[in-house]
């Protein structure tokens, strides 16, 4: 019922109601945007014309939808060679020219697939064959094999699937555990229906061209890929003390000193990925990207970087998922979430989300001390609606009282909306070196002036001992 129907309440309450219900509709009129803007591209990648057609007729501007690779519904359908999905989009007027992430046109999308009818169509509309920074883009085939790939290509029989199980999936295939060489070894295999897509394969050989050039302790270790033959398949290191979202979600609090500990891992690890001239961009930094060497925890690094790029439409609901798991948009940066220009700052913004995570949601302890909780940031949200009311501005709330204020200040920082704002990580990782001699020094100090009182009794004076100092005193 609407606030102008309701009797007895007051100007103010009416104005309230009045207010949440438009904020109620707003939302809804955006998920269902996002709703038929998925579903567009869906019908389009399905060669679903008369569904095209449907939701242009209902909605216009969704001729020019775009998903997470900027690209549109013409991309997909040029790509695919569906002609009377190109001819419904162009009639309702489609960018011929529109480019995606690769600075590519449906044209070139079309000649790189040898759809030639598609080719004369989009020719004949006015469609140019355009690449980066406005040069003619030249169709090339699938790029050859890397330099020296007998480094690191591995023959698919000497992986040892007998006692394999899933330890993850996503939209571009499934994470196994398995065994090489008698070593344990986690391996990413794309989705057969996914190893003969032109895009796919580029992709997967940029992301093994990137990989075998990081040598960090607190990366994820590439070992080698199945280039050669499908399923494609990439091989890592296991970890075996899974990743940081199970180890916050099993063991709840965390000790500051560990929490700072794991701070600097990942910095360490991200500072690398920046560092230039050969700067790599995450851009899905989160808890479940983040492995645990052992069941120890004394030790993180970082992975999954890039692999988000290989993700292809599986369902009516993958287009919006960005980077394969909703969850993401937790840590997701506004500049992201608004598909406007970003840069490397975007894993700062996703640092300072997983910082806030294992630092600040905080639970008060009966005893003397407060320890910490691993609460997802905004759990109160569902995750879009989540990463919507950070690109209005907002930010998680620091409730506790007794953090450490060098933290909340570079937390802050971190997430700052002016990208330029907030700091590198090789400033973090020195910020958060200093933060740590300060809390060791002060926890030093506490337990150097940690006393026990014992009460006054006539025979003695009061006295107060150190309470690593105590014997078995006695009081006559």
């Amino acid at each position: 019922m609407s606030s102008d129907t309701c009797g007895g309440g007051s100007p103010a309450q009416g104005s309230n109601e009045k207010g949440s219900s438009t904020l109620s509709v707003d939302k809804q009129r955006e998920k269902a945007r996002v709703s038929r803007t998925s579903l567009i591209l869906w019908h389009a990648h399905q060669n679903d014309a008369a569904a095209v057609r449907k939701l242009l007729e209902e909605d216009r501007s969704l001729v020019e939808a775009r998903d997470y690779d900027n690209r549109t519904p013409l991309h997909v359908a040029s790509l695919h060679g569906w002609i009377d999905v190109a001819k419904c989009l162009i009639d309702y007027g489609a960018d011929v020219n529109a480019q995606d992430r690769w600075k590519n046109t449906p044209l070139a999308d079309a000649e790189g697939a040898k759809k030639h009818n598609m080719i004369e169509l989009l020719k004949s509309h006015g469609g140019l064959s355009y690449g980066q920074n406005g040069s003619h883009f030249e169709s090339k085939p699938v790029p050859p094999p890397l330099p020296n790939k007998c480094d690191w290509e591995i023959d698919p029989s000497e992986l040892d699937f007998s006692n394999s199980n899933i330890i993850g999936k996503g939209s571009f295939g499934e994470i196994l555990k398995a065994s090489w060489r008698g070593t344990p070894v986690a391996v990413k295999r794309i989705l057969p229906s996914l190893s003969d897509d032109r895009l796919v394969i580029q992709d997967f050989r940029h992301e093994v061209k990137l990989l075998v050039k990081l040598r960090h302790p607190n990366i994820v270790q590439f070992l080698g890929a199945v280039t050669d033959r499908k399923p494609l398949m990439l091989i890592t290191e296991y970890l075996r003390g899974g990743d940081l979202h199970q180890h916050l979600k099993e063991k709840g609090a965390l000790h500051p000193s560990t929490a700072i500990n794991f701070a600097l891992d990942i910095a360490r690890g991200m500072a690398y990925l920046h560092t230039e001239p050969n700067v790599i961009i995450h851009r899905d930094l989160k808890p479940r990207n983040v492995l645990l060497v052992n069941s120890s925890a004394d030790h993180l690094k970082v992975g999954d970087f890039g692999l988000s790029k290989l993700i292809k439409v599986q369902n009516s609901h993958d287009v919006y998922k960005m980077t394969g798991e909703t969850g993401s948009y937790r840590y997701m940066a506004p500049e992201v979430f608004k598909h406007q220009k970003y840069d490397k700052k975007v894993d700062v913004f996703s640092f300072a989300m997983i910082l806030y995570q294992v630092v600040f949601r905080l639970t008060c302890d009966e005893v003397d001390h407060e320890m910490l909780e691993g609460d997802p940031p905004l759990s109160n949200y569902e995750p879009y609606e989540a990463a919507k009311y950070v690109a209005d501005g907002h930010r998680p709330i620091f409730r506790s009282k007794s953090y450490l204020p060098e933290l909340r200040d570079l937390t802050s920082q971190c997430w700052a909306a002016d990208m330029g704002q907030r700091p590198s990580f090789l400033d973090i990782l020195k910020r958060l070196e200093k933060i740590k001699e300060n809390h060791m020094t002060l926890e030093d100090s506490m337990k150097l002036i940690r006393m026990v009182y014992i009460p006054f009794h006539p025979l003695t004076s009061s006295l107060a001992i150190p309470a690593d100092g105590i014997v078995n005193t006695l009081s006559k």
